[in-house]
């Protein structure tokens, strides 16, 4: 890494004030039995991440549900796998919500992934 990237990925991570759990979908032992079914594990637990807020949300409403979506950008450590598709448990205080990521896009000092929450209200 550049000299002058390790400082800015540095200053840049003093930010991260939200923390993110990253489930993935895929092959999972059962413990115990070693059998292996379909289903989400963890993949990171409580890393330290930023969200912003990306686009306002549409007022979906219907007569009978208000549907909730809008997008949500996600600012993390380079160094953490996240894939198209993994849920995200993002905590800001003491709110948690549920996020579906995007593609990451990666730079030497940070990533940033588009993330989905779909939701009613």
């Amino acid at each position: 890494m550049i000299p002058y990237y390790a400082k800015y990925r540095q200053r840049l991570e003093t930010t991260y004030e939200d923390r993110v759990t990253v489930m993935r979908y895929g092959e999972v032992e059962l413990p115990g039995s070693g059998e292996i079914v379909l289903g989400e594990y963890p993949v990171h637990t409580n890393v330290p991440c930023r969200i912003s807020q990306k686009a306002l949300g549409a007022n979906d409403q219907m007569e009978t549900v208000n549907n909730i979506a809008y997008e949500t950008k996600m600012f993390i450590s380079p160094d953490v796998e996240i894939k198209q598709g993994d849920k995200c448990s993002v905590t800001r205080g003491f709110v948690t919500r549920d996020y579906t990521s995007g593609e990451p896009f990666l730079y030497p000092t940070h990533q940033e992934i588009s993330l989905q929450r779909e939701d009613e209200a």
